[in-house]
């Protein structure tokens, strides 16, 4: 009832905003809607020769395309970003490689945070590309003021880096500082139950403990240790320095002013931007009153005409991309979330629709519902009986994001990937303590011994926490036996390699849950290949992009409060304290994820960041 209450509410207020667009704002509404209607009718940008792409690296990186309701969002809201997918970023370098109207490309980390969204599996990819472009002999300039790990990592594959006089750069190494929640439990009256299985299958030590257990502190530092060490040697190839000599700077200087940067030879020159762009115009031809050199920036430039790229050429036979990004959640889920039933509903048309010859699962998640998992696992699978599926795992693909992964043909991953996490746990609250210290009390009265053990009144007794032990064994148990079979590894081997640790890419290579290193376009490949197609094949993305009608009244119904809520968010997150925030913003979503119908769990230990 109270659902159906907010949702009428929701909808009402919706409507009202779609009203107030086209009569209360009159003039500019209706011009909004004529600009975004005729957008796809533009003409083609005019790319002149001897042209820079500019590459803003504050730009998010999506997965899918992306979602047209955060675009509204941000418009209305006034925070608007710049979004690309992946796989267009990767498309759109590629094209600019084999133009002859591009000589380079300009990497401007000027915008770009110490805390960039993107993990380091997906940074890999695109550095891959610029690499290409690169060793094509097309020149690549970057440009910054500060530098993290991240933007370093991109930036570093520029045959110049130059930085700001003022500028610096952060290069201090990994971390990873979870946040516990069992002392404000405690503090509250908030009483927490575990069960689980699986020693390193930390995604609970938030709510019982205080700090790290030494299982989970173990593969955290493992982790870590493999993830830091593919930056050092990625980067230093690249800039000519040893890892050694990386790590030298982590330790004893960790955050370098201009000057040190260049001492090091961690850039090579320190100029200004008038100064960046001046040498910009001489390698374009431009002239000295130019006010800038010839560029076109990425958002124009993947608008321009390419009929060799896989999602642009016309083909009957088609290669399906699924991405499933997010927490993996009971029923139809919602936006950044992997809705099992939406999910598993995607895969029944793609299995019956005889135009795609192989699917590949773009998988992007740290887990969640147990149940969920099993039923978006059960359409894979069936899928995977008639036409071919090929896996690419991206920054996150752990716990019941690997459990999607078992029944496919091959399985592709990133070194800087993290994956495994191969445990399932239930977690039961209850408010006793909170609701009795003020005056809140319950009687109970039922026909039967385990009538009233879903509640949150109290502590679940001895015998109801066997049964929930027994089931957790039950669906673990299960797990193992899928991942053997999927892998076709022992079950013993499983049971060793399982027990809830995480696993870097490379190890999970070694260990047999991964086949091959390698981005979304390698495991695009291999699945034309498998389903023996050669160039005679198209992509087909999912989930679908809705029209633009059904994007703007959408917003105007379903994303009111999303608006709302995001504006406060984004507000709350810029204060100083804003990444602590953050972190307990990410804690209790965790909570509002929990929705599986047995109570039961395969994710990720905690959320998992690099700082």
């Amino acid at each position: 009832m109270a659902n159906f209450v907010k949702q009428t509410f929701a909808s009402l207020v919706g409507s009202l905003l779609g009203l107030f667009i086209f009569f209360g704002i009159g003039t500019t509404g209706l011009l909004l809607l004529l600009l975004a209607a005729t957008f796809s009718r533009e003409p083609e940008p005019v790319v002149k020769d001897k042209s820079f792409l500019v590459f803003d690296l504050s730009t998010k990186i999506t997965e899918g395309e992306p979602k047209s309701s955060q675009f509204f969002q941000q418009v209305i809201s006034g925070n608007y970003q710049k979004q690309i997918s992946l796989r267009a970023l990767v498309d759109t370098v590629e094209k600019a490689k084999n133009d002859k109207r591009i000589i380079g490309i300009y990497l401007d980390a000027s915008k770009a945070t110490q805390g960039e969204a993107e993990g380091f599996a997906t940074l890999r990819e695109i550095r891959r590309s610029l690499e290409k472009f690169r060793d094509s002999g097309k020149k690549i300039v970057a440009y910054g003021t500060n530098w993290g790990e991240k933007g370093y990592y991109l930036s570093s594959v520029a045959d110049t880096v130059a930085i700001n006089p003022l500028g610096g750069m952060e290069i201090n190494g990994f971390s990873s500082q979870p946040m516990f929640l069992a002392g404000a439990f405690e503090k509250y009256g908030v009483g927490v139950q575990i069960v689980r299985v699986g020693k390193f299958k930390g995604a609970v030590e938030p709510f019982v403990l205080k700090k790290l257990s030494p299982e989970n502190r173990t593969q955290l530092q493992v982790l870590l240790n493999d993830l830091w060490s593919e930056w050092r040697t990625t980067v230093g190839k690249t800039r000519k320095i040893t890892p050694q000599q990386l790590q030298q700077i982590a330790d004893n200087q960790a955050v370098l002013l201009a000057d040190r940067a260049k001492a090091n030879g961690l850039v090579d020159k320190v100029a200004y931007a008038d100064e960046v762009i001046a040498d910009l115009k001489k390698l374009t031809g431009s002239k000295k009153q130019d006010e800038s050199f010839r560029q076109i920036s990425l958002a124009q430039y993947t608008k321009t005409r390419d009929t060799s790229s896989p999602t642009k050429r016309r083909s009957k036979n088609k290669v399906a991309v699924v991405y499933a990004e997010g927490a993996i959640v009971d029923g139809e889920g919602e936006n950044e979330q992997i809705g099992g039933d939406r999910f598993a509903k995607i895969f029944r048309n793609i299995r019956q629709d005889k135009n795609i010859k192989a699917v590949v699962l773009r998988i992007n998640s740290p887990g969640g519902s147990a149940t969920a998992s099993e039923v978006m696992q059960r359409e894979i699978r069936l899928t995977q009986k008639l036409k071919p599926v090929v896996v690419s795992m991206g920054d996150v693909a752990a716990s019941g994001g690997y459990w999607i992964a078992v029944d496919s043909n091959r399985i592709f991953a990133e070194p800087n990937t993290v994956t495994g996490s191969i445990g399932v746990f239930g977690s039961i609250f209850n408010i006793q303590e909170l609701a009795n210290d003020n005056g809140i009390t319950w009687d109970s009265v039922k026909t039967g011994r385990y009538a009233d053990s879903q509640g949150v009144s109290r502590p679940k007794s001895p015998q109801e926490l066997a049964i929930y032990q027994r089931i957790v064994n039950s669906i673990y148990d299960v797990f193992l036996n899928k991942v053997a079979k999927g892998r076709n590894l022992p079950k013993a081997k499983v049971a060793e390699i399982a027990q809830g640790r995480v696993w870097s890419g490379s190890r999970a290579k070694q260990i047999g849950l991964v086949d091959e290193i390698g981005g979304l376009d390698k495991a695009i490949a291999h699945s034309a290949k498998l389903a023996k197609l050669g160039n005679n094949w198209q992509l087909k993305e999912y989930p679908r992009l809705s029209s633009f009608e059904e994007r703007f009244f959408g917003i105007a119904k379903e994303e009111v409060s999303a608006i709302i809520t995001q504006q406060k968010s984004q507000e709350l997150l810029s204060h100083p304290l804003g990444g602590e925030l953050r972190k307990l913003k990410e804690e209790i979503e965790i909570f509002e994820n929990m929705k599986d119908p047995r109570g039961v769990y395969a994710r990720l230990p905690f959320n998992f960041r690099i700082e």
